[in-house]
């Protein structure tokens, strides 16, 4: 009797903490397991948004790597821009935040001065830095010029575009920025003291204790950078007024699919190009996550 009154608890337990979570159940059935299998399986059809929808097979993936020179490019443009961008900005926060992690009258404000960019309207931005990047009159080729320095054609120059939007990107390192200095003050003072003492420099211990310390902090922001790098698209699209120009260097992968999808309409081949964005960051992401152990430390010794 005792045994039957625990198991009917535990079933009432149970069944309670079912309908508590069942609203999440429900909206990541409703909004993201549905929506995902229905991706897939539109990849494999001619769907048009509209009417068509007929089952073509792997005509879209064959398609997009053996017909399809554009699909290449902006393949090229996105991984040229993840691999500049990640680890400029990944740096430039750290540098950053080791500036900030100081007691000094002020750092306050110069603390948030450097995370305000972070909050700031996308669009808003981007149409800033379109001024500031201006050939002729723009503030960046201004200062380039009071040092002899002849400025490029930023956003109208083939070769400029993608570093142009890899510059743009350290203006909003503040985030990573917070995450580092939250990481940094939470290292024991003890062990910069005991470094003194042995005759550390300011940059061996910076080496030797920082980094090594905030290497969980680096590796969350090096994986969140490099999924969101593979998204870009705002900037993209604003900047090249949605064209992806000049000469289609700014034509990134999401642009691309973006145009498939709500400008031809060919949404089943849109779907296609999505699940092949989804391979490659999954398995990146899997790559990141077997070398993590190599270089990754805890406070506790594990890794």
């Amino acid at each position: 009797m005792a045994g039957r009154k625990r198991f009917n608890y535990k079933t009432k337990e149970g069944l309670q903490g079912y309908i508590f979570i069942l609203p999440w159940i429900i909206g990541f059935i409703v909004f993201t397991a549905g929506p995902l299998l229905f991706s897939f399986a539109a990849s494999f059809t001619n769907y048009n948004v509209t009417s068509q929808m007929d089952f073509i097979g792997v005509r879209n993936y064959e398609k997009l790597f053996a017909d399809d020179q554009l699909f290449w490019t902006s393949l090229y443009n996105t991984l040229y821009y993840v691999a500049f961008s990640v680890p400029i900005t990944t740096v430039g926060a750290i540098l950053l935040s080791a500036l900030l992690n100081r007691d000094m009258p002020g750092m306050r404000l110069f603390r948030t001065i450097y995370y305000l960019p972070a909050v700031l309207s996308g669009v808003g931005v981007y149409l800033l830095w379109m001024q500031l990047l201006e050939p002729g009159t723009g503030l960046v080729n201004t200062v380039l010029a009071w040092f002899g320095i002849a400025g490029p054609n930023w956003l109208f120059d083939p070769a400029w575009t993608k570093p142009a939007l890899i510059f743009m990107k350290l203006w909003s390192v503040g985030g990573g920025m917070l995450l580092y200095l939250a990481s940094m003050q939470g290292i024991s003072r003890s062990l910069y003291e005991a470094a003194e003492i042995d005759g550390a420099s300011a940059w061996q211990q910076f080496i030797r204790i920082t980094v090594p310390m905030i290497t969980p902090v680096i590796f969350f922001d090096v994986v969140t950078s490099l999924i969101g790098g593979f998204q870009i698209f705002q900037e993209a699209y604003v900047m090249s007024n949605g064209e992806g120009g000049p000469v289609n260097s700014m034509l990134f992968y999401n642009l691309y699919m973006w145009k498939k999808a709500f400008e031809a309409f060919d949404m089943g081949y849109a779907m296609a190009m999505s699940w092949i964005l989804f391979i490659i960051v999954f398995i990146l992401t899997i790559i990141n996550l077997k070398l993590a152990p190599r270089w990754v430390h805890y406070e506790g010794g594990g890794k």
